[in-house]
């Protein structure tokens, strides 16, 4: 059966298994190809070539909560290789530098990794997609042009080692946006004097997704022609902010959310956090906006709103 050339625009989020070798815009186009969908698709997180695992890639109206999936929580399964630098902080690059390893302890290294766990000033690798004066790093870097890199605060909430053998150990590394892990490998083998690069790199969360529930660009291909076609993978759009408290909304209510103005609800809600944000929806169960409620004029304040046309299986009569 041949393909739509124009199918219709769909919305909500695909939990892509990014394969290594590719970019995540590598993988992008492929999913774009797979799809037919051309406009307002895009990836809620950039990976490394080496890097496989979750690449959550955005749909439609999805593209506007894209900041809940680069700003989410991230797992990742790590191998370290101890002895050896190299010029990406990977097992691509070229060596710079050796060091000895042996005699190390797993207590040692957990030691040297633990001041890395908090809120701490990271530097991006050369080898990176960071601006520096309008160009991409790792163009420079290609140039053979290293440039002097602003450290920037990352948020890295547990680093877990599974499994210790000299020359490499696994670590699960839990964190924020914006941290590089290669960045982590490195600085750990110049913190230990014997030198480190990432050999193997999986991401297995980003904002909820997870690499067991994830798809591939082959079953993704497979879907196309099926009877449930592609879309059997899509998530609903608000499936990242299910986290959030929701409220519902008449019908008068509805209309005028939808043309960006601010609600009142029937009474205060004094249960509501200052600023803190809800999903709103419609008495069917279709997904409104994200709103914000301001207490001060009693008003639910429209954050986002989205066009949605299908009910929620996270609608609050569903919950």
């Amino acid at each position: 059966m041949a393909k739509n050339p124009n199918p219709p625009v769909v919305s909500g989020f695909l939990n892509l298994y990014k394969p290594v070798g590719i970019t995540s815009m590598d993988a992008l186009r492929q999913v774009k190809r797979i799809t037919g969908q051309r406009q307002k698709v895009g990836h809620g997180g950039t990976m490394d070539p080496l890097a496989r695992g979750v690449l959550p890639v955005c749909f439609g109206q999805a593209t506007r909560l894209m900041d809940h999936v680069v700003g989410g929580v991230k797992r990742y399964r790590m191998d370290i290789t101890l002895g050896t630098s190299t010029t990406t902080y990977d097992a691509e690059g070229e060596v710079v530098k050796t060091g000895d390893y042996e005699g190390l302890t797993e207590e040692t290294v957990a030691e040297h990794l633990r001041p890395w766990v908090g809120v701490v000033q990271q530097t991006p690798p050369m080898y990176s997609a960071v601006k520096v004066d309008g160009q991409r790093l790792y163009k420079l870097a290609r140039a053979g042009v290293e440039v002097e890199r602003e450290a920037r605060p990352v948020e890295i909430h547990s680093i877990t080692i599974v499994k210790f053998g000299l020359p490499t150990l696994t670590v699960d590394v839990e964190c924020g946006g914006g941290t590089y892990m290669r960045s982590l490998a490195h600085d750990l083998g110049e913190s230990l004097g014997c030198g480190a690069h990432v050999s193997d790199l999986e991401r297995q969360l980003c904002a909820g997704f997870t690499s067991d529930e994830s798809a591939t660009l082959e079953q993704l291909e497979e879907a196309v022609n099926g009877p449930d076609g592609w879309q059997q993978f899509l998530f609903p759009v608000d499936w990242v902010l299910r986290g959030l408290k929701s409220i519902t909304l008449g019908k008068q209510a509805e209309e005028a959310l939808r043309h960006g103005q601010a609600v009142t609800p029937d009474r205060p809600q004094l249960d509501a956090g200052y600023l803190e944000e809800y999903r709103a929806y419609n008495s069917d169960g279709v997904f409104l906006a994200l709103v914000r409620y301001d207490r001060p004029s009693n008003a639910w304040q429209p954050v986002k709103v989205l066009q949605t046309e299908s009910p929620s299986p996270y609608a609050p009569a569903s919950v």
